[in-house]
């Protein structure tokens, strides 16, 4: 079990440059704006947002090296990709060869929602699958509470402190590229490219004292299939509808829009700037406790309890931030409903994503279906925080945090009549559960 852990946690860490990568640009905001002069609308598309779409590209693409080359490798791309990104970004000197650079980032970032959790998600046990996997999305919180910390800590250092802002990403993406190459292959990976005694030496250390033949031959057998499937037949119908929602709602949320734009909108709530990045601090801080609850609790009680919890906090706490901005609440009650929020999606969206989507499609499908479930998150990550300075200065943010609370009803509803319970449940069997045969 030891090995499993080191190995998720080296394969999770893609997430570490995730959450950093996403969070770090919102602490050069408005100090680009404001260099390169550029508008609200240029600004929230092109500079803040070329990231995301790079992300988007990222998602879209990444099922195609995750399948033909491996998760392995695709996890060492990635590490390249962030090191190019960070080093480009910081050198840049107008908003085009930014947003450039800042679009590599974001192909790195894609693509480790695709590699990352299905890398883990087949090296787990399925007992402990939920907790395995989502110490992905542990490490993606403790990105942006490091990026908003380095951000304070950067701030004011000189003037052109942005750059530090996005460069210092390039030393934990180099450390993390020479840290792939200590993993093994993924033995169900191996099994569907017919490497069968290179898959039984890792199934070896993964599942020591179990029947091995018996094992290669239950996973083999889940992976006969046509050669030319895809998750768009009408037998997959259901894992397909399941991931675009859960990844739909996530973003419905306005999870991403905050975390780009957090000091603008503690700025907005009435906080001064010096306060407006500690409270960013704050939220990191909160994002971190509630996702290591959702990591202990998510094979304890389950991926559809924590959604229940996760999604009552979301309508909770998003219409007292619609309130606060309506009725001009003053202080801290914008902070600290914000701090209710990100709790709620830590423990609840944050926790469950990428576990729920790297478990419901079938072996031979995995990337593929990750990657359909990761782009729907991040056309709509790309399209939702490059609509809010834009947003904000026409309909208001008290409008905006409105439309993020009706989403979170529609949410509550799914958990309640669409989503099934996946914890302990072996990937093979849970695909027969799933799958609707003609």
């Amino acid at each position: 079990m030891n090995k499993i852990l080191i190995w998720s946690i080296t394969a999770a860490l893609a997430g570490f440059l995730f959450g950093f990568d996403t969070v770090v640009i919102s602490g050069a905001d408005k100090k680009l704006q404001a260099l390169w002069e550029t508008s609200d609308s240029y600004h929230g598309i092109v500079v803040m947002g070329m990231a995301l779409w790079g992300t988007v590209a990222g998602a879209l693409i990444g099922g195609f090296p995750t399948n033909r080359l491996g998760r392995k490798k695709t996890l060492l791309l990635i590490g390249i990709l962030y090191t190019i990104s960070a080093i480009g970004s910081a050198l840049a000197s107008d908003p085009v060869s930014f947003a450039i650079f800042r679009f590599i980032g974001g192909l790195g970032v894609g693509a480790s929602t695709i590699a990352a959790p299905t890398y883990i998600s087949e090296i787990a046990p399925a007992k402990d699958r939920g907790r395995l996997v989502s110490l992905y999305q542990f490490n993606i919180v403790l990105g942006i509470l490091i990026a908003f910390l380095s951000n304070y800590l950067l701030n004011g250092i000189s003037e052109d402190d942005w750059r530090w802002m996005v460069g210092v990403e390039a030393i934990p993406a180099f450390i993390y590229t020479l840290f792939v190459f200590s993993l093994p292959m993924s033995p169900r990976w191996l099994i569907s490219k017919m490497r069968m005694d290179e898959a039984k030496k890792v199934f070896g250390i993964i599942n020591p004292g179990q029947d091995l033949e018996h094992l290669m031959l239950e996973v083999s057998e889940a992976n006969k299939h046509p050669v030319h499937e895809t998750i768009f037949l009408k037998k997959y119908r259901r894992p397909l509808m399941l991931a675009f929602l859960i990844a739909a709602f996530n973003q419905l949320s306005g999870i991403n829009a905050f975390l780009y734009y957090s000091p603008r909108i503690f700025e907005e709530a009435g906080l001064v700037e010096s306060h407006a990045y500690l409270s960013s601090i704050g939220i990191g801080l909160v994002n971190l406790i509630f996702t290591l609850l959702g990591v202990f609790l998510i094979d304890r009680l389950g991926r559809k309890t924590l959604m229940y919890i996760g999604s009552i906090g979301y309508i909770i706490s998003l219409s007292l931030v619609s309130m606060a901005f309506f009725f001009e609440w003053g202080g801290l009650k914008v902070p600290l409903f914000l701090f209710i929020f990100i709790a709620a999606h830590a423990i609840g969206q944050g926790a469950v994503i990428w576990v729920f989507i790297s478990e419901i499609f079938p072996n031979h499908l995995r990337a593929s279906g990750q990657a359909f479930g990761s782009s729907t998150h991040w056309i709509l990550a790309a399209i939702i925080p490059s609509l809010i300075p834009l947003l904000f200065s026409t309909i208001g943010p008290g409008a905006v945090f409105m439309i993020f609370t009706a989403a979170m009803v529609l949410q509550l509803l799914f958990v309640i009549f669409l989503m099934p319970e996946t914890k302990g449940v072996p990937l093979e069997e849970l695909s027969k559960k799933l799958i609707k045969e003609d």
